[in-house]
């Protein structure tokens, strides 16, 4: 049998670039990441139960496992696995609270309760996943249902944002008919918590 390696991250796939870029610049050779699709956010009641499976599918392969998702609208049925199975996920309820941080994420939901979030990867999937995952593409009288209480967009970004990728945010924002506002939040507490997975895994390893 193999002997164990150092940590893995199990994550949800919208965090994948992310995870591969702290991977580059931390050297963590001793961590490896698994990622779910990022579909699932689409279907939240299953995700419990897939990231149950890739606990059970890893385990024996490594020294610690830790996820990198948010509740993600599982109403709390992520923690129960994550309790049954003695696994830690990093903190917050979704990715827009751990990149932003809780406090300054609290402070932008309490200055515009009505805000819609983007991150860098819900902006480079806007169409697939919002636009075309809505149905929006097919039936755009849909939109004022959906999104007739936001008032406000926020691009939430975790790299260095272009002139492209500002402009990009503010035409969704248009098109949604929304106010636009940029937020840099680096990659927050999922950098931290990589961080102290590196220190750990090297230990173990």
């Amino acid at each position: 049998m193999t002997a164990p390696r150092g940590a893995l991250v199990i994550a949800c796939g919208a965090l994948a670039r992310e995870l591969a870029a702290l991977r580059r610049l931390n050297g963590a050779d001793a961590v490896d990441v698994h990622c779910l699709p990022a579909e699932l956010h689409n279907r939240p009641e299953k995700i419990p139960e897939a990231v149950r499976a890739a606990i059970h599918a890893h385990r024996h392969r490594y020294h610690g496992l830790f996820v990198a998702y948010g509740d993600c609208g599982t109403g709390g049925r992520l923690d129960l696995v994550l309790r049954q199975e003695g696994v830690e996920r990093i903190a917050g309820a979704h990715c827009y609270e751990f990149f932003a941080s809780p406090g300054v994420f609290a402070a932008l939901c309490d200055a515009e309760p009505g805000t819609f979030y983007l991150t860098d990867f819900l902006l480079r999937h806007f169409d697939r996943l919002v636009t075309q995952g809505l149905g929006l593409d097919r039936h755009p009288e849909l939109s004022a249902s959906y999104f007739g209480n936001y008032r406000r967009l926020v691009y939430l970004s975790q790299a260095s944002a272009s002139d492209a990728q500002l402009q990009r945010a503010a035409d969704i924002a248009s098109r949604m008919g929304l106010r636009f506002e940029h937020q840099p939040t680096g990659y927050g507490a999922l950098g931290e918590h990589w961080q102290t997975l590196v220190r750990s895994a090297h230990q173990a390893a």
